[in-house]
């Protein structure tokens, strides 16, 4: 195999080359697992603030930074939740606690659970529910359906997650929810332990690998009659260990394996079912490598490796076993690839045995096919546009801080949503807690946690402020100095948002020279040829600025204040803080409206416009205020403006009600139904202009 034709070294060098222009190098590598660590980051330090003792991991492709714009790989993630799963009883602690239970009767890989009380070291002994079942030995054992019991809404079941389609500008995602188990089965600690005559995983891997967590997820085995209650042990952050270690060679492998099976195997007349995963393609070039002396995993030997890789994959198919990594009993394909199936993709498999370049050049995932032809010179041009390769990095990059982005306000904003039933006293102690929370991490935590904190405080501490701002204005129509500080604390949480949250609590205290202090600050920061507007109400992006996408590339998760703009987001406790015009938006459902929400759509229960026409907005009022009447023209002249020439505006129904209110305030109630009309045409339901409509037309009719 390994005595290699020069031909074979310059496929594998263009290859090489061709990989790299779509950013599978190790720079874009290393930026994929920077992204997704922050987000698990961002996500556990929140979610431990709150008092829920859950850790979220960011698993799969994404995160390990092996999949391309073409793979379009799911966002995979983990959440576990707070049960211990034990391996016997001197493990118990007090709390909730399931005993493994590895048998004759379960399958390797996967075991049953036991239920224990949570005060005693003692078998739990009532049936409850659905969810618990007794079996033949008098166990109270809990079912792997107790996942359907907290499904999301919107999310399918998937084996052990919730599935969430795809939309525009987002990634499909599954979400696991597992539970930790104390310490690794005894079965896979035997395969980590084993001893090889080959160096890798390496010992430092293995020790490291042993320190990570386990767990157990929930779905059963395809061959086991009692599936319902078999729970199927991950040793997910061990794998990601072992991906992180792997050189990009090794990479570019596991990605060109991926985007051949895609092309040749997992295709039509399979019942368009994905019968090699990418878990198998990952175990087999794990097995590979393991196998081989390091020397062997070279750019220059790239079609050797891929079609040894292929090979082992031949044989896995051919046998009907595909050995788990950690676990040689657990057989990944088991139950999953029928008779009839086997030889169709045996079929397929013995042409690509050799993987020559022909079979490469048909792939059209990322135009790998075409790119390597023109590296060839077997062609001169294609008939369709290929990115160049800064292009591609500009892509990447640019997704990568936008995905960083929306996590801080979708953070923020879930975390708001989850206690909008609680008391003003209780919401602001419960945010006094979590930015103390921030503020720990930020002194004892690691770089990753550092920045996470200082990332998420901004929003957190705009909220306080605004709250207690609320309570002031209600009171006696002024604003404390503790407010002041708080809003002072978060005015750096992008370019425009918090600032316009602190210009509209003034204008409600009446200090319109300050308003006008604060808006002319931030209309200097907003670059409307690079500022994007962000917004996780729901997504709708469809274009990016030329200036954004190439400030992007210069700018790291830490910097993106300077170049996005949050919507801003008043929630009702605030409303003290909101203009009477955009307060109608608390109020845009009617009874008939609220059937037709969709899952995410609590956002309308707030007033949230984008932050470019509220700017605009307040400038005209404030101006109004001031009898500026020139600048007040200017102001109502750019918020027409906007709403005409700004392609990405998320909340363009508000924006038009805003417009169309100033419209009134013009003595042009034609022109203001225009806009009331217009904005209903963007929203048909759930949308304010009904009410400034009748409103407008009563005035109209007095």
């Amino acid at each position: 195999m390994f005595h290699t034709p020069d031909y074979y070294h310059n496929i594998s060098m263009r290859l090489s080359e061709v990989l790299d222009d779509i950013q599978v190098n190790k720079n874009m590598v290393m930026k994929r697992r920077r992204t997704a660590l922050l987000s698990e980051t961002m996500h556990t330090i929140t979610r431990t603030a709150d008092g829920r003792q859950m850790s979220i991991y960011k698993l799969g492709s994404q995160s390990e930074g092996t999949t391309t714009i073409g793979l379009d790989s799911d966002i995979d993630t983990l959440g576990s939740i707070d049960v211990i799963v034990i391996q016997n009883w001197s493990e118990w602690t007090p709390g909730f606690n399931y005993l493994m239970i590895q048998n004759e009767t379960t399958p390797p890989g996967y075991c049953l659970l036991q239920v224990l009380r949570p005060d005693a070291p003692l078998p739990y002994t009532h049936e409850k529910g659905n969810t618990y079942v007794k079996d033949t030995s008098g166990r109270i054992l809990i079912k792997n359906t107790i996942i359907d019991t907290v499904m999301i809404g919107g999310h399918q079941r998937q084996g052990p997650s919730m599935a969430l389609a795809a939309e525009p500008d987002i990634h499909a995602s599954d979400i696991v929810l597992a539970f930790l188990c104390k310490s690794w089965p005894q079965s896979s600690r035997v395969c980590l332990d084993r001893q090889e005559t080959n160096s890798w995983p390496t010992a430092e891997m293995k020790r490291y690998a042993k320190t990570t967590k386990c767990f157990v997820v929930g779905v059963g085995s395809k061959v086991s009659e009692n599936a319902d209650f078999e729970w199927r042990i991950s040793t997910s952050l061990a794998e990601r260990c072992l991906m992180f270690n792997l050189n990009i060679t090794q990479i570019r492998i596991y990605i060109l394996m991926k985007m051949i099976f895609k092309t040749y195997i997992n295709v039509a007349n399979l019942n368009n079912e994905n019968y090699i995963s990418s878990f198998m393609c990952k175990t087999v070039l794990f097995y590979c490598i393991a196998s081989k002396p390091s020397f062997v995993w070279k750019e220059c030997n790239i079609l050797n490796c891929l079609s040894f890789c292929a090979q082992t994959m031949n044989r896995c198919i051919l046998a009907g076993n595909c050995p788990h990594f950690f676990d040689h009993k657990n057989n990944l394909m088991a139950g999953k690839i029928s008779t009839e199936v086997k030889h169709q993709l045996l079929e397929r498999m013995s042409n690509l045995i050799q993987c020559d370049e022909t079979f490469l050049f048909g792939i059209q995932i990322d135009d790998l096919g075409d790119r390597l032809q023109i590296k060839l010179n077997t062609i001169n041009e294609v008939h369709h546009y290929i990115p160049l390769p800064d292009e591609y990095t500009m892509i990447l990059t640019t997704k990568l801080l936008l995905d960083v982005v929306r996590q801080i306000s979708s953070t923020h904003y879930d975390f708001i949503h989850r206690i909008k039933v609680e008391s003003l006293e209780m919401k602001l102690k419960i945010l006094f807690q979590t930015v103390l929370h921030f503020r720990r991490y930020y002194r004892d935590g690691n770089m990753l946690e550092k920045t996470a904190c200082r990332l998420l405080a901004p929003l957190y501490c705009t909220s306080i402020g605004s709250l207690i701002a609320s309570q002031n204005i209600q009171i006696n129509n002024t604003v404390s100095p503790q407010a002041i500080a708080w809003l002072e604390a978060g005015m750096d949480s992008d370019v425009a948002s918090s600032k316009l949250k602190l210009a509209s609590i003034m204008y409600c205290t009446g200090d319109m020279e300050r308003v006008a202090m604060i808006l002319s600050h931030i209309e200097e920061q907003y670059s409307t040829e690079v500022t994007e507007t962000v917004c996780v109400c729901y997504f709708y992006r469809s274009y990016l600025k030329t200036g954004f996408f190439q400030l992007c590339c210069q700018y790291d998760a830490a910097e993106f204040k300077y170049i996005f703009a949050f919507c801003v987001r008043f929630f009702p406790l605030e409303i003290n803080c909101v203009p009477h015009e955009l307060q109608h938006e608390m109020h845009r459902s009617t009874q008939e409206d609220l059937q037709h929400r969709g899952r995410r759509d609590h956002w309308m229960d707030c007033a949230v416009v984008d932050s470019l026409p509220y700017l605009y907005f307040l400038q005209y009022k404030t101006y109004s205020n001031l009898q500026r009447p020139e600048e007040q023209q200017q102001a109502l002249t750019k918020l027409m403006w906007v709403i005409r020439t700004e392609r990405n505006l998320a909340h363009r129904e508000t924006a038009l009600n805003l417009l169309g209110q100033c419209m009134e305030q013009e003595n042009r109630p034609v022109d203001a139904l225009q806009c009331y009309m217009v904005s209903l045409r963007h929203r048909e339901r759930n949308n304010a202009a009904k009410i400034h409509i009748c409103r407008c037309l009563a005035n109209t009719i007095l």
